[in-house]
């Protein structure tokens, strides 16, 4: 199924996607890397606030290139999200609602986005530069000293994901692969 979403969105609205849809985000997503969410991790053990409202927001797991000029950013393609995997129980529990990357998922990601009603898209990985142009702005939040791993908040129009894992935990890599053998 094809579906447009605004983003930020709400557990309810999450709960309406499922494994498999096609969806186009418009609206304000964060991106934020690994040494990021280490930074994001170590500030909640400290009992510090974060330097955005993660409560119905989504996470991109995207470093993008320098922008070429006339553009708000550069070649925008989606990293690994297993290597966020540690630190993404967490922000789940404090209310993302959803994460943009490329790759499997842990069992443990899996429980909590089950848990908080949260759902996990994938973007094409080797698409950045197709990508980048739904992104209309880019603009440093925090850790800028991480230089690309900085937090980033992103004005989007039609940024192309799909659901890998939705809010009931359907898994559309596990699904799609039971599908093909059986075929």
């Amino acid at each position: 199924m094809e579906k447009h979403m605004r983003v930020p969105f709400t557990r309810q609205e999450a709960a309406t996607l499922k494994a498999g849809d096609y969806v186009w985000l418009t609206g304000t997503i964060y991106t934020a890397r690994d040494a990021a969410h280490k930074r994001m991790y170590e500030a909640l053990l400290k009992e510090e606030t974060l330097p955005f409202d993660i409560r119905e927001n989504v996470i991109y797991y995207m470093g993008p290139s320098p922008a070429r000029e006339g553009r708000p950013i550069g070649s925008a393609g989606p990293t690994t999200a297993s290597r966020m995997d540690k630190y993404t129980p967490s922000l789940l529990d404090l209310g993302m609602q959803g994460m943009i990357g490329k790759g499997k998922r842990t069992e443990e990601v899996r429980q909590a986005m089950i848990r908080n009603g949260a759902v996990y898209f994938a973007a094409v990985g080797g698409a950045g530069a197709l990508l980048s142009k739904s992104i209309l702005s880019s603009e440093v939040i925090a850790y800028d000293d991480l230089g690309t791993e900085a937090i980033r908040k992103l004005a989007v129009k039609d940024f192309p994901v799909i659901v890998v894992i939705d809010s009931q935990g359907n898994n559309l890599y596990e699904t799609a692969i039971k599908q093909y053998c059986s075929e």
